[in-house]
């Protein structure tokens, strides 16, 4: 059996990642594997990511700053090292706080909208009022 490929990646450097402008102001970095994908979020501060779903499940990690998280139907304050889970299909965003957030997002299976370069955070959207 021949050895794995070893894939070795850093949080502050975009190196062997796919970049993706989500918005003004939000940008990811984002590292496939054959059944998830990893993305790095940036936000600038009190900037606000657009209302949308997948039919990925994700999972987020505060790496850095703040955010209001809008899941469904429900608000909440996320801080440094809160971990949370949006179910498939769940309408979410967030809204970085007077800081900024970093953000490490988990998706399985992987996002094939993501494999590649490009804007916005495709999936179904809509406007939060």
């Amino acid at each position: 059996m021949a050895p794995s490929k070893i894939e070795l990646f850093n949080l502050d450097s975009a190196e062997g990642g796919i970049f993706r402008q989500l918005a003004d102001g939000m940008t990811t970095t984002i590292f496939p594997g054959e059944q998830a994908m990893l993305s790095v979020v940036r936000i600038d501060p009190y900037t606000m990511g657009q209302l949308h779903r997948h039919p990925e499940e994700q999972w987020g990690v505060m790496l850095e700053g703040s955010a209001t998280r809008y899941q469904d139907d429900v608000e909440f304050l996320i801080r440094k090292g809160d971990i949370w889970r949006t179910p498939p299909n769940a309408m979410h965003t967030m809204k970085a706080g007077s800081d900024g957030a970093v953000v490490l997002d988990i998706f399985a299976p992987v996002r094939k909208e993501y494999l590649s370069s490009g804007s916005g955070f495709a999936g179904s959207s809509q406007s939060i009022n």
